[in-house]
């Protein structure tokens, strides 16, 4: 594909559907197309679920963090399921997350970013087009905007109903978390009310604490020697995030706003590309380098330098500040190797991005009874290696992306618990990857904090 500073949103090149000239791949086959179509014209009827003024706040924190004045916390389920569109499930994703991010805040010295993988991440990617049981094949399951992960014939058709079922379960799911985050939800000042439960038996409850009062006694100072109220520490925001990888879904919720003459992605704030669909001259490339969000790319040990600098100069030609988020998963075994020439590339093509480190995907194994997992102590090596990587080469680390959540969960071994393979099946509930339990989530970001401030 030919990478020219021409391909910007507005210029005609490009428009929401031009996609469907390039190789799509990931997509599902449905049989109904008539239904199909009008599902899709009815979506893009439907009111966005987020608005620019949101995805461009998003983009100039992005591109303070780029600069090292922020830090980008992202994390959330592998894949949502509309049964966990309710109340209480929403609520302890946020606690975590603020959880992390205050202490992230304490041993960072500087703002957090708070990006959820919520409100949209319905589909996912798989390495078969079918799965196969007892002599039966099927489709693989693609998520619920797809199908269903029962294994009978009818749950595993895709249904184009699924795709208002998503909508409508992200915009509630985002209608709560504003209203949670008005009401006070995520007040700095009172980060007591955010306990999840682990405080009572944790290992972690003492360093927990003592981070908690502190943080509670420099904002109370601050502010009783100011006079003022700290503004972000009052109504610390929430930004929603997916994987775009449905392309109708996402052409439905694309708009262009005269007054900024810019496409926007209004099913999200940040959606990103994942390695399987990152190809240069692929569907997904083409549809993400016309929209205006910040737009973040996952970057794997199979990709090349020419590859990735490719990448850079179709998705942000004009080396626009917060554009672009490159999300290395690399795996503890190859991240010594793999990354730093993909560092050095992408300094030579002089395009912004923000380093982002998803020390999850490239650890994945599987034990001895076919539970996928991965290991606590793999994730904090690829973790270590990285700070310490980008900070040899003089390249900032900006951010972290965890599949994770605020449940009790026994999928990922390892932790302050040490749980092991036997303990997986207490709780594992997951459909698709392994996600880390709260306890395990919260002990990284201390870790983070750490590594942080080592290097």
């Amino acid at each position: 594909m030919a990478v020219t500073s021409s391909n910007l949103p507005s210029q005609p090149d490009w428009s929401p559907a031009s996609w469907t000239l390039r190789p799509a791949e990931q997509q599902p086959t449905y049989r109904d197309a008539a239904a199909l179509e009008r599902v899709v014209a009815e979506l893009s009827r439907l009111p966005p679920t987020v608005v620019s003024w949101e995805v461009d706040d998003l983009k100039r924190q992005i591109a303070d963090a780029q600069q090292g004045r922020r830090f980008l916390l992202q994390g959330g389920d592998c894949a949502e399921t509309f049964a966990d569109c309710e109340s209480g499930q929403i609520a302890r994703k946020l606690k975590i997350l603020l959880q992390m991010s205050l202490v992230l805040l304490h041993g960072l010295k500087k703002p957090v970013i708070r990006v959820g993988r919520f409100a949209g991440q319905y589909a996912k990617p798989r390495s078969a087009d079918t799965e196969t049981r007892d002599g039966l094949t099927l489709p693989s399951y693609r998520g619920d905007l797809v199908n269903r992960p029962g294994f009978t014939a009818a749950e595993r058709e895709p249904d184009p109903e699924l795709l208002l079922r998503g909508y409508e379960r992200a915009a509630l799911t985002l209608n709560f978390i504003r209203a949670l985050v008005d009401g006070g939800f995520a007040d700095l000042h009172h980060p007591e009310y955010w306990d999840l439960g682990f405080v009572h038996h944790s290992p972690l409850r003492d360093q927990y604490r003592q981070l908690v009062a502190s943080i509670s006694d420099s904002l109370d100072f601050y502010e009783a020697m100011s006079g003022n109220r700290v503004h972000e520490a009052s109504r610390a925001p929430f930004y929603a995030s997916h994987e775009a990888l449905h392309l109708l879904y996402e052409q439905a919720q694309t708009r262009f706003l005269p007054r900024r003459s810019r496409w926007y992605n209004l099913s999200t704030h940040l959606p990103w590309i994942g390695m399987r669909t990152a190809k240069l001259d692929g569907a997904h490339v083409e549809y993400c380098r016309g929209i205006s969000n910040p737009v973040g790319v996952k970057v794997g040990p199979s990709m090349g330098a020419d590859w990735v600098q490719g990448l850079c100069e179709v998705l942000n030609p004009e080396r626009e500040p917060g554009r672009l988020v490159l999300i290395h998963r690399m795996g503890a075994g190859h991240i010594e190797s793999k990354l730093p020439p993909l560092i050095d590339a992408v300094r030579a093509t002089g395009v912004p991005v923000l380093w982002v480190c998803d020390p999850m995907h490239g650890n994945t194994e599987s034990t001895r009874s076919g539970l996928k997992t991965r290991r606590f102590d793999n994730i904090v090596s690829e973790l270590e290696s990285a700070f310490r990587i980008h900070a040899q080469l003089g390249s900032y680390l900006g951010g972290v992306h965890f599949e994770l959540t605020g449940e009790d969960v026994t999928e990922c071994t390892g932790g302050a618990r040490g749980l092991a393979d036997g303990d997986l099946a207490r709780d594992y509930r997951s459909q698709v990857d392994p996600r880390l339990n709260y306890e395990q989530a919260l002990e990284l970001a201390m870790r983070i904090a750490a590594l942080a401030r080592a290097t």
